[in-house]
């Protein structure tokens, strides 16, 4: 139930507020930060908890990962000279880590904390498709478990806010509705007797680890053999790789911890769901991004011309929503749910930041504008010319990509075997090195496909009626409609200069 904002506009709520974000140094975590600290300057203080063995250590990462950023350019020119005392009067950096109960953090440290936290906004993840096993679970599973803990301690909270992603939902296809998973809920519409047991998959992960660790000669292959387990994990289950797959068990363990904790009862919980999430479309600073997206992967091997075909229909949507959307809508959604708090415990909110269904790109316009843009400008190369621009083959199957793998690398690297044969392995290295790369293709192909050739429809009805909901001066201060987005010229004027500036340095 999304509570009226026209009283109470955004950044009034976070006034005198205490937010813990976890996830700080992550892409959007920093977006959040210093949209914060930008629109609400009287925000009581903002907990960062992260890795690092000390208090000095965890200062110094704050410092440099997160507020060293150009991306607080603004808020750094903003307050000139007083910009220092007010990050260490508003940001508190903690030596800890999610993956520990109170995240590490102890004694007054953690008493002070609890009591001032009124908003939790869960943003840390390892997003790794093809990540270990025990540590995805470590991190997406146990580190929502931990949060809840947590958040039992705090007697002045006022809402949990969980960042997923929309594709919890694995492959399916269709219009695709804002709700939660029912605990135990499985993907495998063929069996719709199986159920998940959340504690039996981190025992399972625990178990096999120590196994390993336990045995010399699968010792070495312990990274490789726990990343198999997860990936056969979440696809025994109806996932399509480790990460979706331990998202939605941390959204099912929201879930639980809201129904079995009592002092939860009374404490709103919103999941928000971004689908692929690209660089910043107007403030701070346009076109700032981390990382690399799914469809960056694109761009950049078009920049370096290493890239002569793709596994992509570009008659297909590629989901985008810009990274300041998706901190709008957690800012929306937070102060929505929070004022007032339900007179009932409420089953989690989920909200859908999307634009497949309200304002639908496809792949072509990724292509064309990409073809645009690297036409006007062109990179230049070792020789110091201008690189052409040219065109890259699409493949709208998994089927045709991997026959045209076959037939134009498999089958001459076998060629090549046979001739190091002959050889007397003469080329050993080359054939190794041919085959790591072709591997290495085949596996990208194997995780990714099912998001480059996603067919379902995000339904973003709660977002809407968030956005409708809201005083109509923070719309455009805290905009997320994606409607509003020219996606042509977002690709050539903002998101495709920002991969070359900032990704592509």
């Amino acid at each position: 139930m999304v509570g009226t904002m026209e009283e109470t506009r955004i950044p009034g709520y976070f006034k005198n507020k205490g937010i813990l974000v976890t996830g700080s140094t992550g892409f959007l975590g920093k977006i959040l930060v210093e949209k914060i600290l930008r629109v609400q300057p009287d925000v009581k203080r903002i907990y960062l908890p992260v890795r690092a063995p000390d208090a000095e250590s965890a200062k110094k990462r704050v410092e440099t990962e997160v507020i060293g950023k150009e991306l607080f350019g603004l808020l750094r020119e903003t307050h000139g000279k007083r910009f220092q005392s007010f990050i260490d009067e508003k940001v508190v950096p903690l030596a800890g880590d999610i993956i520990q109960e109170n995240f590490g953090v102890e004694g007054a440290q953690l008493a002070e904390m609890t009591r001032e936290v009124n908003v939790i906004v869960n943003g840390a993840a390892t997003t790794n498709f093809y990540e270990r096993y025990d540590v995805a679970l470590d991190v997406n599973v146990m580190g929502v478990r931990h949060m809840c803990q947590l958040a039992k301690q705090c007697p002045n909270l006022e809402v949990i806010l969980h960042v997923s992603t929309a594709y919890v939902v694995g492959e399916r296809q269709g219009v695709i509705q804002e709700r939660p998973f029912k605990l135990g809920e499985t993907l495998r519409e063929d069996e719709p007797e199986l159920r998940l047991d959340i504690d039996a998959e981190l025992r399972l992960a625990m178990d096999y680890q120590r196994q390993l660790a336990g045995d010399d000669a699968e010792q070495k292959n312990e990274r490789k053999a726990m990343k198999e387990l997860g990936l056969a994990r979440a696809r025994g289950f109806g996932w399509p790789n480790t990460y979706v797959f331990t998202k939605a068990l941390g959204e099912m363990t929201l879930a639980q911890q809201q129904q079995e904790q009592p002092e939860l009862a009374g404490v709103p919980v919103v999941i928000v769901r971004p689908s692929i999430i690209t660089s910043i479309q107007r403030d701070p600073l346009p076109g700032w991004i981390e990382g690399t997206r799914t469809i960056d992967a694109i761009l950049i091997g078009y920049a370096k011309q290493s890239l002569s075909c793709f596994l992509a229909d570009l008659d297909l949507t590629m989901d985008v929503i810009p990274g300041d959307m998706v901190v709008n809508a957690i800012m929306a959604a937070a102060a929505a749910h929070a004022s007032p708090p339900p007179p009932q415990p409420q089953p989690p909110t989920v909200y859908h930041a999307t634009s497949s269904l309200r304002n639908p790109a496809p792949y072509a316009v990724l292509y064309r504008t990409g073809l645009r843009y690297f036409s006007d400008y062109p990179r230049v190369g070792p020789d110091g010319r201008p690189v052409r621009a040219r065109r890259v083959h699409f493949f709208a199957t998994v089927a045709a990509f991997t026959a045209y793998m076959v037939l134009r690398y498999r089958l001459p690297l076998e060629l090549l075997r046979l001739l190091n044969a002959l050889c007397c392995g003469l080329l050993s290295g080359l054939c190794a090195d041919l085959g790591r790369k072709y591997d290495f293709v085949m596996r990208l192909v194997d995780l990714y496909g099912p998001f480059a050739l996603f067919r379902g429809i995000f339904d973003d009805a709660n977002v809407e009626r968030l956005r409708l909901a809201m005083a109509a001066g923070d719309r455009a201060e805290f905009n997320f409609d994606p409607k509003t987005v020219d996606w042509d010229d977002y690709f050539y004027d903002v998101h495709i200069p920002g991969v070359m500036k900032y990704v592509l340095k």
